[in-house]
């Protein structure tokens, strides 16, 4: 079996149920088989997003946001989002065992592992959009996640810092501020299910971000950068990739350090206190 064949068809997919076969294809190759490179290989550049047909793109700038859940529509726009950026990351899994084939099989199956969580992630929420009378794409998106993926698609230790540290990280951040915002209208069922939902997100996330900091820490060790100096690797590229300025209203020390964040870190990222 040529994983790179299957991978490249599950990335151009917009239809998830093709993405799950084909990912749970490959990791259950990948869990019994060495994957061998072919020599000719040379990795796709995607110049559209899988959901190219299925949502309207827009800059970031230009999207609704809404406050009130209180409507239907409001709260399926919430849904919507969270579920947009799953369905991206699912992409963003599934490419970084494919454009960088030189990875061991160990960080194939870990990155095969977070594509099947996301998977799983998109699936609760587009269900509970369908509950609430809406489908994905019935809303506008960015594609913020598919640009990080081509912008760092050259380097793999970027990648690693980019896509878990520092946007999937992110979401460790805000999670805990919607499910606050949306705790006193749980006597909604709906409302209920999407906590719920964010709750089990939220807690594999930690992990998703952990494997991020461990291929990040092993990346940086095989290229020769001194031990100790990862942090100072770390905020070189956030600082390349001008990602030093973004505003932080809060950072989650607590979830940050699970996730193989530093104190050190954390402080420089925003947090005021971290022990």
């Amino acid at each position: 079996m040529n994983i790179y064949e299957v991978l490249e068809q599950a990335i151009i997919s917009n239809d998830i149920l093709v993405k799950e076969a084909l990912t749970t294809q490959c990791l259950v190759y990948c869990n019994q088989n060495e994957v061998s490179i072919e020599e000719d290989f040379v990795p796709k550049m995607f110049t559209q997003p899988s959901y190219t047909d299925k949502c309207i793109i827009v800059a970031p700038k230009d999207l609704r946001t809404r406050k009130d859940f209180d409507t239907l529509e409001g709260l399926a726009t919430l849904v919507h989002s969270i579920a947009h950026i799953e369905y991206s990351a699912i992409d963003l899994a599934l490419d970084a065992v494919y454009r960088y084939p030189e990875m061991s099989i160990a960080y194939k199956i870990d990155w095969l592992e977070v594509a099947s969580d996301e998977i799983r992630h998109f699936q609760m929420l587009d269900a509970l959009l369908i509950e609430l009378g809406f489908s994905y794409g019935d809303f506008p998106v960015h594609c913020g996640l598919f640009d990080a993926a081509n912008n760092t698609a050259h380097n793999i230790l970027d990648r690693m810092a980019i896509v878990p540290r520092y946007f999937e990280a992110s979401g460790l951040d805000v999670s805990p501020q919607i499910i606050k915002k949306l705790d006193n209208k749980r006597k909604n069922a709906q409302v209920k299910k999407l906590i719920d939902t964010l709750h089990i997100i939220y807690d594999e996330e930690i992990d998703h971000v952990l494997k991020g900091d461990k291929w990040f820490k092993n990346l940086c060790k095989k290229e020769g950068h001194k031990e100790g100096t990862e942090e100072e690797v770390y905020f070189e590229i956030l600082e390349r990739y001008h990602l030093l300025s973004k505003h932080r209203p809060h950072v989650n020390v607590e979830a940050r350090k699970e996730a193989g964040f530093s104190c050190s870190e954390i402080k420089k990222l925003g947090a005021k206190e971290c022990t």
